[in-house]
This record gives C-alpha cells, structure tokens and sequence, in this order.
C-alpha cells in the first residue's frame, strides 16, 4: 500500500534566526510587497522542507495512552524580547493602538484584547517601567524595538508604544473548556506552534463552520491572528473562542484533568521515533471519543515531544491514490470533517 503523505507547508524563515521565537510567517515571496500593506508578519521564503509522511496501518481499538509527566519548556510568563521580533506592516484599522496612556488603560481594563506590546528600546522611564509591569502581570507578549520598526507600524504619533490587537479579544482557557461541551460539536483545535495566518484562518472558518468550539493558541511562536487570518476566516474569528496560553503542554493537562481526549495529526515517522508501540488511527474509520481537543502540528516540525506526550490518541488520513500532499488547514479540515460526521450519526 502507498505511503499516505501530509506534510506541513515549508517554513518561512526570518533574516535573523534568533528571531524565531516571535516571528509568524507570511504566506511566501510572491505576498511579500502585499503585506508591506497590510499589518502582517512577514518572513522570506526558505527552501522546501522534507515531506513528513503518515502511517500506513488501520486503526486499532482506540485505547487511551496514560499522560507522562514532564516539565515543560515553555516559558510560563512573557519574557522580554530584545532580537527583532515580528514585523507587522501597515496597520489595518482596529488591529493596533499607538500612545502611552492607551496602551496602559487597555492593559489596566482589557489585557485579554492585546496579542503584544512593542516598546522603543532604550527607553528608561516610569511610563515604560509601567507599561511593562501591567504585561508581565496580564502574561501579555511585549518586545522592545527601535524606531524604525516603530515607525513602519505606525506612520504617526506613537510615543514610542504600540499595542497590537485582537479585535474580539482572547477567552480564558477553564472558561473554554467549561463552555465547549455545550457546543454542536464539543471540539477545541490547538495549533502547536503552527506559523501562517491564512492556515489559521482556514481552520477557524471550517472549526465555526462544522459547530466546533474554539481555539487554542500559545502566546510564545504561535500564529497571529490578525488581518491575514481574519480575512482567510471570513468572519469566523469574530464568533469562535480562541484561548491563548502560556504554555500548551500545562493547557492541555488542564484538559485532560477536565475530562477531554487529546488527539493528535501527526507524521508516522515521528509518532515511531517517540513511541514505537503508538499506531495513528484513520480517521475514516475512528470512533471519536468527546469532548476532545485536536492538536495539529507546526509546518515544518510537527507536534513537538513534550505535546506528543500529552495525546491519549493520534490520527492519520489514508489516500485513496498515491499524492503529495496535504497541508495543515486542509488536513485539519479532513480530520473536523470526521469529527462531526461521527457526532452526527452519519458515518
């Protein structure tokens, strides 16, 4: 039988890699002088990754795999960033809030509405000492920039502080997991460290779409889901939940505390590499357990060990003819799709 192929798309790389920890990239080259125009972040396009290919074997009885306890590397506060962080272009309106006292009275009344904070560097002062108080205290992203990247954000007075946002404002994680059973589709998609706006987007419009619950990003190199995602979403960003947590492994215990299966999309070459006794399901064939969390991959390195080890199952799409390629928004897509066709009855 073939080998069933479902690789992320290749990464976009920074000029700086240091820089990685806060970048999210762009959707290639050819996007690049558009999104100069529009308030995204952008990377230069990196050669091609290797494909990352998924098991071949038919689904097994489904059984759950205890949690191992491991201490996660993520950092649990915010931590101050002073490589190049990511480079949002023109603002686009309700995306970005310039000015001391704004900034500060948006992290004093609503620090759930800031995606990060971005600081002149240098700047020693009580308004900046203030400031980056209020973020390590609401666990809000803060980087500290030069001018440049000040003014390319934002063409006008800014007073050397811009809050980047999110319009319709983050959820609090137990609030998410307390409201999702309740939902059509009692599914929450976590990305994990999955990088473009428009793969985001896609799965947040197919997640609303099928009566999903929400999502669940980490604060530190997860996807901004700003204009490029939120035109990708067509709206569905400004419905569906989106938590986003310092730390996914702690996230995703608190889910499994509450009484969620954890399923995760990930390649069989690194699924054996970790757990040789793991066999990914299909998920044409699988009875899924609910209520559930689907924990989809970054594009070029798949779910990371310490995530892997969180997942009580894992799933693989089987095709039909020998293909290249799926990448993770449509993947996810597939895998949605199945969710709700079990939850409805109509396998």
């Amino acid at each position: 039988m073939p080998s069933h192929r479902f690789p992320a798309p290749a990464p976009r790389r920074g000029k700086d890699a240091e820089s990685a920890r806060e970048t999210a990239p762009t959707h290639g080259q050819t996007e690049k002088k558009n999104h100069e125009k529009q308030g995204e972040p952008q990377r230069s396009p990196s050669p091609k990754q290797g494909r990352r290919a998924f098991g071949k074997d038919a689904p097994r009885d489904g059984e759950s795999r205890g949690r191992r306890k491991e201490t996660p590397r993520e950092a649990p506060f915010p931590e101050e960033n002073t490589a190049a962080p990511e480079t949002p272009d023109a603002p686009a309106e309700g995306f970005l809030q310039p000015g001391i006292k704004p900034v500060t009275e948006l992290l004093q009344q609503n620090p759930e509405k800031i995606d990060a904070v971005f600081l002149r560097k240098g700047r020693k002062d009580k308004d900046t000492d203030r400031i980056l108080d209020l973020c390590r205290n609401a666990g809000v992203r803060f980087s500290l920039v030069d001018d440049t990247f000040l003014d390319r954000l934002w063409s006008g007075r800014h007073q050397g502080v811009i809050a980047r946002l999110f319009g319709t404002g983050f959820t609090d994680l137990d609030d998410l997991l307390g409201r999702a059973v309740d939902e059509p589709l009692p599914l929450i998609v976590a990305l994990d460290q999955v990088q473009d706006p428009g793969n985001a987007g896609a799965l947040a419009r197919t997640l609303y779409a099928l009566g999903g619950a929400g999502l669940i990003v980490p604060r530190h190199n997860g996807v901004y889901l700003g204009a490029a995602a939120a035109r990708v979403a067509a709206g569905a960003l400004d419905k569906l939940a989106v938590a986003k947590v310092p730390n996914l492994a702690q996230a995703l215990d608190a889910a499994l505390d509450a009484g969620y299966a954890i399923y995760g999309a990930d390649a069989a070459a690194a699924l054996a590499a970790s757990d040789p006794a793991a066999t990914p399901e299909s998920v044409f064939a699988f009875s899924p357990r609910l209520p559930a969390i689907l924990v989809l991959g970054s594009e070029d390195g798949g779910l990371r060990p310490v995530i892997r080890k969180r997942c009580t199952a894992f799933l693989s799409i089987p095709f039909a003819r020998e293909f290249d390629s799926l990448n993770v928004a449509q993947a996810g897509a597939v895998i949605i799709s199945a969710f709700a066709a079990a939850r409805q009855g109509k396998r």
